[in-house]
């Protein structure tokens, strides 16, 4: 399958609410696009190490050619696909993409069964992707699926996180089952708040983007509402 090369933004705000348009994002190590895409505005994000080419898309949730397009209009050539968790809008154009690219996918051990696509690579708590010169290290959160995994890039003194649907602004992702949600905000706060300053980034599966330095003073409030 081949795609016409997209338009991307050079104007990085992390809200693609107002238009279709991907939106690039430059870094030191690492350039990141966001694109919004599928009927549940899932976010994908494409992440390009800048000294060597190389590039993990994550999510590769719906329309298909719109993502191929996306990729085509970077400098990177993707080396992995990775999938945070198992619902079915977060993995839609997974088999296409995949097919067309040609590139080794990877996701949450526990979630991996689900997938209509077998991973090459079963991740877990605390291992690290290498993708590149970028190194993303892998969190293991339960609660909104037995094996939702978020990824931490750090570049320079900011850490950039991908956390699915595990956290976004204003609160924790959707739970199910009694004491999911106290699951969630527990894995949450040790290993995401506890361990990461007030300035990392939070990229979510959908939405804008927030930081931990935002999100942190409302712990308590998330806590009390019980969502």
């Amino acid at each position: 399958m081949t795609s016409q090369p997209a338009s991307i933004s050079d104007t990085y705000t992390g809200d693609l609410s107002g238009s279709p348009e991907p939106q690039r994002r430059t870094l030191g190590s690492a350039t990141i696009v966001k694109l919004s895409v599928g009927p549940m505005d899932n976010n994908v994000y494409l992440v390009t190490s800048r000294a060597t080419g190389d590039q993990l898309i994550i999510d590769a949730a719906n329309d298909a050619d719109r993502i191929l397009a996306t990729v085509a209009a970077t400098d990177g050539h993707p080396t992995l696909l990775f999938t945070t968790h198992h619902h079915f809008d977060h993995w839609q154009a997974l088999a296409e993409v995949t097919a067309a690219l040609r590139v080794p996918t990877a996701a949450g051990r526990l979630d991996a069964a689900e997938l209509p696509v077998v991973p090459d690579r079963l991740v877990d708590d605390g291992d690290r992707i290498i993708v590149g010169d970028l190194t993303f290290d892998a969190i293991h959160l339960v609660g909104h699926t037995p094996g939702s995994i978020a990824l931490a890039l750090t570049d320079g003194d900011t850490v950039h996180l991908f956390t699915g649907d595990c956290l976004f602004p204003g609160g924790v992702g959707k739970t199910w089952k009694d004491g999911d949600f106290e699951i969630l905000l527990g894995d949450v706060s040790t290993k995401v708040f506890d361990r990461y300053a007030d300035s990392t980034v939070v990229y979510p599966g959908h939405g804008k983007d927030t930081t931990l330095g935002a999100e942190r003073p409302h712990l308590d409030e998330w806590r009390s509402r019980g969502w």
